[in-house]
């Protein structure tokens, strides 16, 4: 970390980027560092390979984030959230050797693409990494730059209620709160954000769920045709996964949602001790140990059938 604060101090020119379909802690973290690097007097690009995801339009970034990259690169990319490089989108990957790389991640395992690579798994948010970097950089958590690291380590701790929370991220929460974070102001923008057409995606989701190996592994399938019944996009299957998790019986909770012709993205997520990082890896996906994903493939049957088949062998149900 402190590697990369001496690179911030002595750059003058900076691209931010994080996976695509990005979620809270990517699109936090993006504009945490933003704000820290406009703080700082540095030129910053903000970029995502799908733009900003409409969920998260309220977060006040220091500029637009974008899907279009600069005519010219930067002197340095950091590229965050992203467990590997195919993860930042064709387009990114493509101009990589036109600037210096700067690796930011709390994924296992990253296999640390960058020329300065910060991947650390006991982060339980890669905002919570850009909190440490700020206050490295003598720049204050409050404002939008709380704001926006609030949300990212909000919402990938399940508002402090999962098993990655951690003491310093509780203390992160309550020294944003005594510099003037509005907590349910944020809290309002980050849950009040369904549309009429989410909650018919959520109906239609729901009643298919199906139960496998005595309730213990639940699986929500996500269609093209879903998507087009209720105008809805990708964006809007998040959270459906965690409501399935809540089931009483359910160890390991799994939402396949159709990519492409036999083409199926999965998410999973557990408790405890069940780790389906390992499932995930075993479809060359990845992630954490009790929330990961990949990709599967073959029909509707056939990938939900290999699936549980994994999940019953490596969770040990």
């Amino acid at each position: 970390m402190k590697t990369i604060a001496d690179a911030i101090r002595s750059g003058t020119s900076f691209l931010v980027a994080a996976h695509y379909n990005p979620d809270g802690d990517a699109i936090g973290s993006t504009a945490a560092l933003g704000h820290v690097l406009t703080a700082l007097g540095k030129e910053v690009s903000l970029y995502n390979h799908s733009g900003m995801n409409c969920r998260y339009d309220w977060v006040q970034a220091p500029s637009s984030i974008t899907s279009e990259l600069p005519e010219k690169m930067p002197e340095w990319t950091i590229i965050l959230d992203c467990g590997n490089a195919e993860r930042m989108g064709d387009n990114l990957r493509a101009r990589l050797d036109e600037t210096r790389v700067i690796n930011i991640d709390h994924h296992l395992g990253n296999p640390e693409f960058g020329e300065l690579n910060w991947v650390d798994k006991r982060h339980p948010a890669v905002g919570t990494m850009i909190a440490d970097l700020a206050e490295e950089l003598d720049v204050e958590l409050s404002g939008s730059l709380a704001e926006a690291v609030y949300l990212a380590v909000s919402t990938d701790t399940g508002f402090f209620s999962y098993g990655n929370t951690t003491p310093e991220s509780l203390e992160l929460a309550a020294k944003m709160l005594r510099n003037g974070l509005d907590l349910q102001t944020v809290n309002m923008h980050i849950n009040k954000q369904w549309t009429e057409n989410r909650l018919r995606l959520f109906n239609e989701v729901v009643g298919r769920v199906e139960l496998f190996e005595n309730g213990q592994v639940a699986v929500a399938p996500v269609t093209r045709e879903m998507f087009e019944k209720t105008g809805t996009a990708p964006s809007d299957t998040e959270e459906i996964i965690n409501f399935v998790r809540k089931l009483k019986s359910v160890r390991v909770a799994a939402l396949l949602r159709e990519e492409g012709d036999e083409q199926w993205k999965f998410s999973l997520r557990a408790h405890g001790d069940d780790n389906v990082q390992e499932v995930a890896a075993s479809f060359g996906g990845g992630g954490h140990k009790n929330a990961a994903g990949g990709m599967a493939s073959g029909t509707l049957e056939e990938a939900r059938a290999s699936l549980v088949k994994s999940i019953v062998d490596m969770v040990g149900l």
